[in-house]
């Protein structure tokens, strides 16, 4: 008996969906790296590091890194700008969420930060189902992205030959 292979459109997720996700996070944890020193050397030079004590605006600078990244990435890979501002408003939305109870006095700094970052991850794959056959199928990067914006034209033949049909 041979087993019937699922359309990916009735697939609820496959490997490529998962790979998309990893590579999402990936990119979510180059941005902070890199870009967490570069800020700290800006607010320093400007005088606006104490800003960084207190929780609201540390979670917010947290959340535009990862989501530099993480756009950088996506569209490195060819999504389009929807899908990409939809995956940075799932870098927000915890911490959003989280503010509430800071300003509640209900939790503390760590908690906000602790379930920000962890509520995360669930909030990117509910985003990713919304378009769930754009990220279970193979995105390479397109000729124009790999340009910097320009269209490639790429010439049938080698430098010194003749395209010319024979007489």
């Amino acid at each position: 008996m041979t087993e019937a292979r699922v359309p990916v459109k009735t697939r609820v997720v496959n490997r490529k969906f998962v790979r998309h996700f990893v590579e999402m996070v990936a990119a979510m944890g180059i941005g902070m790296l890199v870009l967490e020193p570069l800020w700290m050397l800006a607010t320093h030079a400007f005088g606006w590091a104490a800003t960084f004590d207190r929780t609201v605006p540390m979670a917010l600078a947290m959340a535009t890194q990862m989501s530099i990244g993480m756009a950088a990435w996506m569209r490195f890979r060819g999504h389009g700008w929807a899908p990409t501002l939809e995956m940075c408003a799932a870098m927000f939305a915890p911490f959003l969420v989280m503010f509430v109870p800071l300003w509640a006095g209900l939790v503390g700094r760590g908690t906000v930060m602790l379930l920000g970052h962890l509520l995360m991850l669930p909030v990117m794959w509910a985003v990713m189902l919304r378009r769930r056959e754009e990220y279970a199928a193979a995105h390479h990067r397109p000729a124009r992205a790999a340009a910097g914006g320009l269209r490639v034209i790429r010439r049938a033949g080698r430098a010194g030959t003749s395209r010319s049909a024979a007489p």
